[in-house]
């Protein structure tokens, strides 16, 4: 099997983890990295080995043989980006929040799907495998009909330090965590046919909202709660980890702190340990997200070299940008949007 080559444009904080985790993969190799500031690629390159630097994106596309470009920007640079790929017939990867709306976001899809050309998106939560645990547990029958879901991520993490762009953003929790929360609902319950969403801003220094409250009716009438917040301090703060609850007839289950799964039903409760695993290169501080990552460029390696399904189609993110649009729609207006 010959490589599978591609770049990376951009080389901020979340750069070298994605490029470390596409190093755990057979046979796939960057060849080119791009930043707008030279140094900064030069530095990536310099710590994976990466041959060619580039601070111009087109000049990359024109001088490079690309399997797959693997898009790492800001938001705000992602829909340029996407259809520059898709005019020179390059297959996408692009980080999440796709785009900067829910217009923009579908016309980079458009732009793909006119020129023939695959697009993902990199939306790697839902491949935690605790969350794949609780999905299984779902899926087995074993809780007989699925009532309601909660989904919590609350903690006090500081996430401006390493990533201090975020306190400028006018729509923050619902873009940044937001994205990925509601695609886990999504992965465990299918599509929301009604959502109401209420949010908070708490500290004068953060632009955007900080708390997020969004209330879904999902597949098979499943009411799902999906509670996220940077300004929560609780006994277990237990950064980054996510906590779900599902309650069914015959039982339910829960993945609290630690990464500990308990199903209970009539014939008792079961706990098992659901740990990410390791990697030297991985932050432990970060250690589900970033063992999650492997598994998402896993799956779209797979889908590149026509050996299985992508999961994060960007045709099926649109999915997942039309709640988080949604949900700010909702608070703004206070009203509960009929999606269906």
């Amino acid at each position: 099997m010959s490589a599978v080559r591609f770049a990376i444009l951009g080389t901020g904080f979340w750069s070298r983890f994605q490029l470390a985790a596409w190093g755990e993969l057979p046979e796939v190799e960057c060849v080119a990295v791009y930043n707008r500031t030279r140094r900064k690629a030069e530095r990536l390159a310099e710590e994976f080995g990466v041959r060619a630097v580039y601070e111009s994106a087109e000049a990359l596309f024109d001088q490079e043989q690309l399997d797959f470009v693997d898009i790492i920007t800001g938001v705000e640079t992602h829909a340029h980006f996407v259809q520059t790929a898709a005019q020179r017939k390059v297959p996408v990867i692009c980080q999440k929040p796709m785009g900067q709306s829910l217009k923009e976001a579908g016309e980079m899809v458009a732009a793909c799907a006119g020129a023939g050309v695959p697009f993902y998106v990199h939306e790697n939560w839902r491949w935690q495998g605790a969350l794949r645990a609780v999905k299984a547990v779902i899926e087995s029958g074993r809780l007989g009909t699925v009532v309601r879901g909660r989904i919590d991520y609350a903690n006090s993490f500081p996430v401006f330090t390493n990533q201090p762009f975020l306190k400028e953003l006018d729509q923050f929790i619902l873009t940044d965590i937001g994205t990925h929360l509601l695609d886990v609902a999504r992965f465990l319950w299918g599509e929301a046919s009604e959502l109401y969403c209420q949010t908070r801003r708490i500290h004068p220094e953060v632009k955007g909202e900080e708390v997020a409250t969004v209330m879904m009716q999902m597949g098979g009438g499943v009411t799902v709660t999906c509670n996220m917040s940077y300004a929560s301090k609780w006994e277990y703060d237990c950064f980054p980890e996510t906590f779900v609850a599902v309650e069914g007839s015959a039982g339910g289950v829960t993945l609290g702190p630690d990464y500990i799964l308990k199903v209970t039903t009539s014939s008792g409760s079961e706990t098992l340990r659901v740990a990410p695993q390791s990697y030297p290169w991985a932050d432990p501080g970060y250690a589900p997200i970033h063992a999650s990552i492997v598994e998402c460029n896993r799956n779209l390696l797979e889908a590149l070299r026509g050996e299985g399904r992508a999961e994060t189609t960007g045709e099926d993110n649109l999915k997942t940008l039309r709640l988080v649009f949604g949900a700010y729609e909702s608070a703004a207006e206070r009203k509960v949007l009929r999606l269906q």
